[in-house]
């Protein structure tokens, strides 16, 4: 199975309403393309939102999602947790941070640097998983912390390559 990422940018706010009636009205389109929801975090804003899928190839989400009127951007990624990451631990989760790396980075590459484990653990905030893209020039860390802002700071000292930092909802099958 291949591990796709969809995220969405909205000008309009999404809410757990909606976020209900777009989970129901795609449940029958994913199940025809073989595609199985994993998760989607909604940022505390509504306007970012960022799911996670498995499917045979991306493409298969791609036309799930065109079916269902969307036009959002998917891409194929590998998953790495941190050791013995249990799904509570993951459903604790609270905020992401996205990077564009500049040249493309191999997961083993990232974890020898530990993103700083010491400064982050000085902030309270836990890397929980790492989501990297198969060309390895985007990855979304999601993290167990107090707040955004200490991501913002922790990410900030250890100079890792930030886009955005959000405080997010998750909604699970």
């Amino acid at each position: 199975m291949t591990e796709v990422l969809v995220e969405r940018h909205r000008d309009e706010p999404l809410t757990a309403a909606d976020m209900a009636r777009m989970i129901e009205q795609g449940s029958g389109c994913f199940a025809l393309h073989r595609v199985r929801w994993n998760r989607s975090l909604l940022s505390s804003d509504g306007r970012e939102l960022l799911c996670h899928f498995s499917s045979a190839d991306a493409e298969s989400v791609r036309l799930a999602l065109r079916a269902l009127g969307s036009h959002a951007i998917a891409w194929a990624c590998t998953v790495h947790d941190a050791p013995d990451l249990t799904d509570d631990e993951l459903g604790r989760a609270n905020v992401l941070v996205s990077s564009t790396l500049e040249a493309p980075v191999a997961f083993e590459e990232l974890a020898a640097q530990g993103d700083g484990a010491m400064c982050l653990q000085n902030h309270r905030v836990r890397l929980v998983r790492t989501l990297l893209s198969t060309d390895r020039r985007r990855r979304i860390s999601l993290c167990q912390a107090p707040d955004a802002e200490s991501v913002r700071i922790a990410w900030r000292e250890v100079q890792a390559p930030v886009e955005r930092v959000w405080a997010f909802r998750q909604f699970r099958p």
